[in-house]
């Protein structure tokens, strides 16, 4: 009874007897309530997390490049690259009096890999990881992201809705991605020559993409009126389909 808190609710208990089982939900809240701060517990949590998301887009990204490594097109262009500034002859050097045959080959495999990685920039979910995109980060940044979305929103409104200014490059395509429901990421990961066909086809006004979004519906149907699978499926559905119930007897 020495804990003022604990001297209250007995205090409490004595004076109002008839509450039998709101004492016993007092005395158990504090006994069984747990004794870590909560908010240590938070960040601890999303710390685990921004771990393990780093760990993860870091495995994703060396798959992408091990990936690239095996294309043609990307090991011939950087084994030339290597060549020209005498990596590969360096590594043979280095290895003839010291490593075997093997060690020479995992040593020009990895200058071959950082050469892909100097060169070739991966966007969408295989792209290098960035330690601002982690959930830590992006919620110590929350701030910083809000108010510069305001900023941004109310120039917006400002030059084009109230002053009525062209849009630029940057707000057509903005326009164009919000169109079709694509993350900044999504989008970013298209080749610039989509994004070219996009802007020459002025598909942030509205009317222009309904017309290239029928036109990209019709080029699916049509896509997948031709393909065997397509159509050996539609078959199967069409004869037996999914599973049914009857309550014919044999």
């Amino acid at each position: 009874l020495q804990d003022e808190e604990t001297r209250k609710d007995y205090d409490y208990m004595l004076d109002h007897p008839e509450e039998y089982y709101s004492h016993y939900y007092h005395y158990y809240r504090r006994r069984l309530a747990p004794r870590v701060d909560v908010r240590l517990v938070i960040l601890v949590t999303v710390c685990a997390i921004s771990v393990f998301q780093f760990f993860s887009w870091w495995n994703s990204y060396d798959k992408a490049i091990n990936y690239l490594a095996t294309v043609p097109k990307y090991r011939i262009q950087a084994m030339e690259i290597a060549k020209e500034q005498g990596l590969l002859r360096k590594a043979k050097e280095k290895g003839r009096n010291k490593k075997s045959k093997e060690e020479i080959r995992d040593e020009e495999e990895n200058i071959i890999k950082n050469i892909i990685k100097s060169k070739v920039d991966i966007k969408g979910g295989y792209q290098k990881p960035q330690i601002r995109d982690l959930l830590l980060f992006q919620i110590l940044l929350a701030p910083v992201h809000l108010c510069s979305y305001i900023v941004w929103y109310c120039r917006w409104v400002y030059n084009f809705n109230i002053k009525g200014k062209e849009y630029g490059e940057e707000e057509r395509l903005y326009l164009i991605r919000k169109s079709m429901k694509m993350s900044k990421s999504q989008f970013d990961s298209l080749e610039d020559h989509q994004k070219e066909t996009f802007l020459k086809r002025e598909l942030w006004i509205k009317e222009n993409y309904e017309v290239y979004k029928q036109e990209q519906e019709e080029e699916l149907k049509q896509k997948l009126a031709n393909n065997p699978r397509w159509k050996r499926y539609r078959r199967w559905m069409r004869n037996e389909g999914p599973g049914r119930l009857t309550f014919v007897d044999d």
